[in-house]
């Protein structure tokens, strides 16, 4: 356990956000290049992607930078060590991980910022690195503990099925090798799973939602197929599992994470608080989750289902959805299409043409008078920043709105 920071050292490191603000993205851009160079093992678990759109050291730099900022309040700083410490364990990060990174991430600092980093200033932020090195160590150790059980690393699955939902969506339902039951998981939560890259040299590992309820004999994702630009970039892994990977084939996954779900065990007014589930594109794939899960379970709390998509021959789940609205008047189903091909009956297939527009409905079908109400978002990251803004402009507290923030969050 790293001891408590002086404050001295506190002082030290908030003097230097200033300068992380200025050349964060060089000194994570460093950073990373160095220690990949000098640990090429540990390309198994850094996305490739999102190096090399410069996503991850953008993400880095923005970290480093809170860190740097609120380091004499991290409560401030909760929420986003929660939705890492959640990636990380999805990732199997071990504590001997973090002095790795503590030495490049320094070195980069003081390569970069020069003279700036005197005797002080590297002792300062040696002393906050190892602080918040600990806090992760000991938030992972206690999601390991208490939630993973057994379960650790990676466990083998065979695709035994392989479902197509619509001209991008593919469900793959994941059964473990070893036919023991699986653990349940919280409605939202995401998997990562790791496949092999030839080309790269090394595995690729990537995060997907769990699609269904929890089942001890399979988990289901579904899993969008990028096309045009984003292929070989965004769709390096997704189109792999599309076009290579069929039933009967091996793959590795890790124990269920993440903080973006609905909490399975809430009781009380918790329990029957209403619900809005808001998504765009393949970011139906968690609220599908939630949804099954609630309605699965018998919950009659009051369901609005919002989902906007560019056209019905993409959108998933459609028959899926109108089932459940049929069987269960207190789910409220509500679909934007961007274009439509004609064969589309309005009230039907969806509800309004264009993108998303929640003025289009009333107030009380997103409850918005209801101060229990949460309101759960995935989609593009634009658009959940859209739609947090406009909840929060008609009233809605912040922490009842939920964001899926997947990728490293840089945004």
């Amino acid at each position: 356990m790293a001891p408590p920071l002086t404050p001295s050292q506190i002082a030290i490191v908030k003097s230097t956000a200033p300068a992380l603000k200025e050349h964060g993205l060089e000194i994570t851009t460093l950073f990373y290049k160095n220690m990949l160079a000098a640990h090429p093992d540990l390309k198994n678990i850094f996305n490739e992607t999102s190096q090399t759109t410069g996503r991850q050291p953008r993400a880095l730099a923005a970290s480093v930078l809170a860190y740097a900022t609120y380091i004499d309040d991290l409560g401030k700083l909760s929420a986003a060590v929660e939705r890492i410490a959640q990636k990380h364990v999805s990732l199997d990060v071990q504590p001997e991980h973090y002095p790795i990174v503590g030495k490049y991430l320094i070195e980069a600092v003081a390569k970069v910022l020069g003279p700036a980093v005197t005797p002080d200033v590297a002792d300062a932020w040696t002393a906050a690195y190892a602080q918040l090195a600990d806090i992760f160590i000991g938030r992972e150790a206690q999601i390991y503990n208490d939630e993973f059980g057994d379960w650790r690393g990676w466990r083998r699955f065979v695709i035994k099925k392989k479902v197509p939902e619509s001209a991008e969506i593919t469900s793959f339902y994941l059964a473990p090798e070893d036919g023991k039951p699986l653990p349940p998981f919280k409605p939202g939560q995401y998997i990562s799973l790791h496949i092999f890259v030839d080309e790269l040299g090394n595995l690729q590992p990537r995060q997907y939602s769990l699609s269904d309820a929890p089942r001890a004999d399979y988990y289901r994702i579904s899993v969008k197929k990028e096309g045009g630009r984003e292929a070989g970039i965004r769709g390096l892994i997704s189109n792999r599992l599309h076009e290579r990977y069929n039933e009967g084939d091996v793959i590795e996954l890790t124990h269920p994470a993440g903080e973006f779900f609905v909490d399975p065990k809430a009781e009380g007014a918790g329990a029957s608080a209403p619900l809005a589930l808001i998504s765009a594109g393949v970011g139906i794939t968690p609220m599908i989750s939630i949804l099954n899960s609630t309605v699965g379970a018998g919950s009659k709390r009051p369901v609005a289902w919002v989902h906007g998509a560019h056209s019905s021959e993409v959108r998933a789940f459609g028959d899926h959805l109108r089932g459940i609205v049929e069987r269960n008047p207190h789910v409220d189903a509500t679909i934007f299409l961007s274009k439509l091909q004609g064969k589309e009956v309005q009230g039907i297939d969806y509800h309004h043409q264009g993108r998303m527009d929640l003025d289009k409905l009333d107030a009380a079908r997103l409850f918005l008078g209801d101060a229990k109400a949460q309101y759960y978002v995935c989609g593009p990251v634009k658009f959940m920043f859209d739609i947090k803004n406009y909840l929060l402009s008609k009233g809605v507290d912040e922490g009842r709105v939920h964001m899926e923030v997947f990728g490293t969050g840089d945004e």
